[in-house]
């Protein structure tokens, strides 16, 4: 039977990229000389690190950050600011951003009931952290993938792992 995976992941190619951006617009803009201002990309915790000296400069870094993301076509829901931060001596404080990578559990019976909302002749079973949606059709496949762009307009979905 044809399938289709959905599931929620950023291009990290992209996140990256915008890391980089933001640290070298960081480094050159006159506001931030002389001061700690950074961003990095910390690859295994898939997290973006801010650090300024107050925490007016961290939302100073945050704007340059989301300018950035959103410049490359990063939908800003993948990004989890952190409610905490951190101080880390002196007047250096720091934020961490968290990337999302897979749908959640609350997410994913988000889809799964929107698939049985629409009434089409699909089945969608959650594994792990992606939705696998099987069909005879290709063209109820397809419709599917429509009926969740709209029930769930604030999920950046992506459809992959197509199977005939």
């Amino acid at each position: 039977m044809p399938s289709f995976d959905t599931v929620l992941e950023p291009d990290m190619v992209k996140v990256r990229n915008s890391v980089d951006a933001s640290a070298k617009e960081i480094s050159t803009r006159f506001d931030f000389k002389g001061t700690s201002a950074s961003v990095e990309w910390k690859d295994k915790e898939k997290e973006i690190h801010a650090t300024g000296d107050a925490e007016f400069q961290l939302e100073q870094i945050e704007a340059v950050l989301y300018a950035k993301l959103t410049k490359q076509g990063v939908v800003l829901g993948f990004v989890d600011k952190q409610d905490k931060i951190e101080k880390l001596g002196g007047d250096r404080v720091k934020q961490v951003y968290k990337i999302k990578n897979g749908l959640e559990a609350a997410e994913a019976k988000k889809v799964v009931a929107a698939i049985k909302e629409s009434k089409l002749k699909v089945q969608a079973q959650i594994e792990g952290d992606i939705v696998r949606i099987t069909g005879k059709a290709l063209d109820d496949l397809q419709a599917a993938q429509g009926a969740l762009r709209k029930a769930l307009p604030d999920l950046p979905l992506s459809f992959d792992n197509y199977r005939k």
